[in-house]
């Protein structure tokens, strides 16, 4: 016997940008948005049935019609409009999932003020959310951010490891240490400030990543994590990925010159990986 399994559907990579204009001051949000329904839609995989089918056109429409007439300023209170709508409408969804990448836009600062209406790309980095809810439940929200590209040049060693046949890496007590940060944390409260939050949550990270007297890459990304759950008391558990995006020092003394730890080549591939999640204690 054949029977199909779990399956979803919906309209992926819709790009949205809305301007809050405001007196003398605007401001910008950029927000690429995923939209699944799951639910009785048997009928149209395998009847080629599609009378319960919603168009994931339809899907990209709600998107900006819904911008239009939304005051949410965070991403996650959108994400919560959008599953409410598209459950209200379509009965024969269980759930809904929708996920948000933010782009990031700084305000220009022109002749040492900032600008109100112009504006500049930021860094590479994107604030997600991913927000779940079934017909008659309760909203799940998983927010984060991805990307978040960091250096510090000095307080990070790597020393005291395992040296087996194989191991070439030199011990140091003064290396650069780079990474781009993923974390995700899952929220306690459906109703919260979540542009708070998440502001607190990551200048407590940037602030111990800049102070921490790192060890290694896993010890700074506890101590991240650890800071993290002690400022914000509105999530449980937070999870890190920091890869170890390498600088390598260069060997000058062929052309007769040293080197006092200035000059490095950075390099993407291969890189170390380090993952953990980290939680409150029950």
């Amino acid at each position: 016997m054949i029977a199909l399994g779990e399956n979803q559907y919906g309209k992926s990579r819709v790009r949205v940008m809305k301007v809050y204009r405001h007196p003398g001051r605007n401001e910008l949000h950029d927000w690429t948005v995923e939209l699944l329904l799951q639910g009785d839609f048997q009928s149209c995989f395998i009847d080629g049935d599609n009378s319960k089918i919603l168009p994931t056109d339809t899907m990209k429409n709600t998107v900006y019609s819904l911008a239009r007439n939304s005051k949410a300023t965070a991403m996650e209170d959108y994400a919560k409009e959008l599953a409410d709508f598209l459950l209200s409408r379509n009965p024969q969804g269980k759930s809904a999932s929708i996920r948000i990448e933010s782009t990031l836009w700084k305000r220009l600062t022109i002749d040492g003020k900032p600008h109100p209406s112009a504006f500049m790309r930021g860094s590479g980095e994107f604030q997600t959310t991913s927000v779940e809810r079934a017909q008659g439940g309760a909203f799940h929200i998983l927010s984060g951010l991805d990307n978040l590209v960091l250096l510090k040049t000095a307080n990070s060693s790597f020393e005291g490891y395992i040296k087996d046949s194989l191991t070439t890496l030199p011990e140091t007590k003064d290396r650069l240490f780079g990474t781009a940060v993923s974390a995700e944390w899952r929220y306690t409260s459906r109703d919260l400030d979540f542009d708070a939050v998440r502001t607190t949550l990551r200048e407590t990270m940037l602030r111990t990543f800049a102070n921490h007297d790192s060890k290694s890459v896993q010890q700074t990304l506890y101590a991240m994590a650890e800071s993290a759950l002690e400022a914000v008391p509105e999530i449980n558990e937070i999870e890190i990925t920091m890869p170890n995006k390498h600088c390598l020092l260069v060997d000058l003394s062929r052309f007769g010159q040293d080197n006092p730890n200035e000059i490095f080549v950075p390099t993407d591939e291969p890189h170390g990986y380090i993952e953990a999640r980290v939680r409150r204690k029950p």
